[in-house]
């Protein structure tokens, strides 16, 4: 999606255990003046994320005096979830299911094109003039 310049640059993901609920980092630009830190649970669409686990997420982004994070999750989120994101003083977003199928397809990542058609249509500019 651009950040950090080169993919390597992007980001990290950070280790499995002892991860403090920060499971990547994202360097927002090629020098890292700012850092975007990532959640992601991958549920099952039946389990929804709540708000205790935003508020998790948020405590977690304190503990790195953090302005910015993601959260994505396979599933879906609770109002209460979307409710208590839009209210804290860091930059929160959330990132469910449909929304994150959604850029992968948008930004190629995870993704394989199986079959491409060109539709054609009919140019009447080109009948249209003078020969």
């Amino acid at each position: 999606m651009g950040y950090g310049g080169s993919r390597d640059e992007a980001g990290r993901v950070t280790q499995q255990s002892g991860d403090e609920g920060i499971d990547g980092v994202i360097n927002e630009d090629r020098l890292g003046l700012d850092t975007i830190y990532v959640q992601a649970k991958r549920w099952n669409a039946g389990r929804v994320v709540g708000r205790q686990e935003i508020q998790q997420f948020v405590g977690a982004l304190a503990g790195k005096q953090a302005h910015k994070g993601i959260f994505i999750t396979t599933s879906h989120f609770a109002k209460t979830a979307l409710d208590y994101a839009q209210s804290v003083a860091q930059k929160v977003i959330l990132i469910d299911g449909q929304r994150l199928a959604s850029l992968m397809i948008d930004h190629g990542i995870g993704v394989s094109t199986r079959h491409t058609y060109t539709l054609k249509r009919i140019d009447h500019d080109y009948f249209d003039a003078d020969f």
